[in-house]
């Protein structure tokens, strides 16, 4: 008998044993909290293979202290000069050498795209990430895009997984102060109360104990630009219901994307001519020059990811 759980029911039962902890009264279990929440990886991905010719890589210091800690940046330019310029915000676990087919794609799909590893994870300095450092971090890498991207048509947003939590708090602060065009959420939940919540027994209120919480439904409705959500019916981590719920909450212009049999990791190329589509029609960007590879090239990625999350 295979008693091993699947990923939704060990991150169910991860929360409902610090749930417990926490109850308890450990103050200092909150940083184990953060550790079972982010889960950073330093390491390269195993199937990264190296940047391709055209990928800028540097260091953005998070404030103008000398000794300031760096968020290893990846700025990949459309071969569209005129495209416009994307922040990439990724989840938990893999850092950017993870994501680099994902935000290929993208890229395909129209963008420039500016991408950052939170303090904790990959090159990046600092320690254990937080949900306020994560915020602090997104905002730096929100001041470089508006100071690299003036017109504010051409700012836009994007968020994966917990991601999707940390674009929508930059969308309703900083993007509803310096303007922005749109914003990007794929594989989304409303908070990571609800999240816990939906995973752990119903008898339980592990929400309670949750101080990593990730409000995005609170949030979303002061998004100042049009919101769009996709989301795979297939994806065993977060239920395609949680971005049902968001794009309910959401103000219009808004549309959903439910790409069929997408899991949590693939959407973006599963569901590649839908959200081509869905970008063209909701934001007005199409793609000029070569599109997103999604054939062969992305498939050591997709059973990678695949076996990780297993």
């Amino acid at each position: 008998m295979d008693l091993r759980l699947r990923p939704g029911r060990r991150f169910g039962a991860a929360i409902l044993a610090l749930g417990v902890l926490l109850g308890a009264g450990c103050a200092a279990l909150v940083t184990q909290e953060r550790e079972l929440t982010f889960r950073p990886v330093r390491e390269a991905s195993g199937w990264f293979g190296g940047l391709p010719a055209d990928v800028r890589e540097f260091y953005l210091p998070v404030s103008d202290a000398p000794d300031a800690e760096r968020l290893h940046t990846w700025h990949w330019p459309s071969e569209d000069p005129n495209a416009p310029t994307l922040l990439y915000l990724h989840g938990v676990r893999w850092n950017l050498t993870g994501h680099l087919r994902r935000i290929e794609n993208l890229r395909g799909f129209g963008f420039s795209v500016v991408a950052i590893d939170y303090r904790g994870f990959g090159k990046s300095d600092g320690e254990m990430p937080s949900e306020e450092g994560v915020y602090d971090d997104a905002h730096v890498a929100w001041r470089w895009l508006v100071a690299h991207e003036r017109d504010p048509a051409k700012r836009y947003v994007y968020g994966h997984s917990l991601g999707t939590a940390v674009a929508t708090h930059i969308a309703t602060d900083e993007g509803a102060r310096d303007g922005m065009a749109g914003l990007i959420l794929e594989g989304g939940f409303t908070s990571l109360p609800e999240m816990a919540k939906a995973l752990a027994p119903s008898w339980f209120p592990v929400e309670w104990f949750v101080t990593q919480r990730f409000d995005t439904v609170d949030k979303i409705a002061k998004v100042p630009a049009p919101v769009l959500l996709v989301h795979g019916t297939g994806d065993r981590l977060v239920p395609h219901r949680f971005s049902e719920a968001l794009y309910a909450a959401a103000p219009e212009p808004k549309k959903l994307v439910l790409v069929e049999g997408g899991g949590h990791y693939n959407t973006s190329w599963v569901g590649a001519v839908q959200y081509r589509e869905a970008i063209a029609e909701l934001f007005g960007v199409t793609a000029r020059g070569r599109a997103a590879d999604l054939g062969p090239a992305v498939r050591p990625f997709a059973a990678l990811a695949a076996a990780a999350s297993r």
